[in-house]
């Protein structure tokens, strides 16, 4: 039996000044499953890595799975794929839903990624020549490497999937970006360890609707995504900080 691990790689919101913004990286008997990719990614990994005197080389992640498109939680994708290509000579593994796949390529990849010079011409490349998709279903169990998985919507800008990862007989539970929604709070409930973002605005959920929850929800909860203004020191519920290690 392996041991499961959630490692924090990011905090942060989109605006902050301080902390790396919200990304998770999922590792179990050495298989690594990095949850969204922001902006930097290898110096994300580099600086997590320090501070937790464990290696995390991007080349040790196997497969990445991006929960919606926006720019905090998809921009380092770019530079990853650029990496894997260039450096290794790979291509990403990428897992997401049929919502993100039908935007990711021509609304936020094509540009910067189409048009590639080889030293003697422009070469016109595509989604494939970067990334080996898997969709990942909304209403089915599905598998990435040794974990079970199982997607649910929020309430967000855009399609955003929380999700249930199982191995081993542990559940974890991650809510992505939300607005407080007690049906995935229920949906979520069945896991031992529930990271939940919290942060400011309609789509997003208040650190007091979060307070409402029953006192053994909130035991089994950590909160990620929060702003700067946000003080963790004070906050009820743990706050995740950089390099955290949750073991299941």
């Amino acid at each position: 039996m392996g041991r499961f691990e959630v490692i924090a790689l990011g905090v942060g919101d989109t605006f902050s000044e301080v902390r790396n913004t919200a990304s998770l990286l999922l590792e179990y008997d050495g298989f690594r499953l990095a949850v969204d990719c922001p902006d930097r990614y290898r110096g994300v990994l580099q600086g997590v890595s320090r501070r937790m005197e464990r290696a995390l080389p991007l080349e040790s992640i196997d497969e990445f799975f991006i929960t919606h498109v926006h720019g905090d939680h998809m921009n380092g994708l770019e530079g990853v794929a650029f990496y894997k290509r260039f450096a290794e000579n790979k291509r990403v593994r990428l897992h997401t839903t049929a919502d993100v796949r039908d935007v990711i390529w021509d609304q936020r990849l094509r540009a910067p990624m189409e048009t590639l010079w080889d030293g003697i011409e422009h070469k016109t490349l595509g989604f494939n020549n970067y990334f080996d998709f898997a969709v990942s279903p909304w209403d089915d169990e599905f598998d990435i490497g040794p974990f079970h998985m199982t997607l649910r919507r929020t309430k967000h800008h855009v399609p955003t999937a929380a999700m249930l990862v199982r191995v081993d007989g542990q559940t974890f539970g991650y809510s992505s970006d939300t607005a407080f929604d007690p049906d995935l709070i229920r949906f979520l409930s069945k896991a031992s360890v529930i990271v939940h973002e919290t942060n400011l605005g309609p789509a997003h959920t208040a650190y007091s609707d979060l307070l409402t929850l029953p006192p053994e929800i909130r035991q089994r909860m950590r909160l990620i995504h929060y702003p700067d203004l946000f003080d963790p020191n004070t906050s009820e519920i743990p706050c995740l900080t950089e390099g955290d290690v949750l073991t299941l």
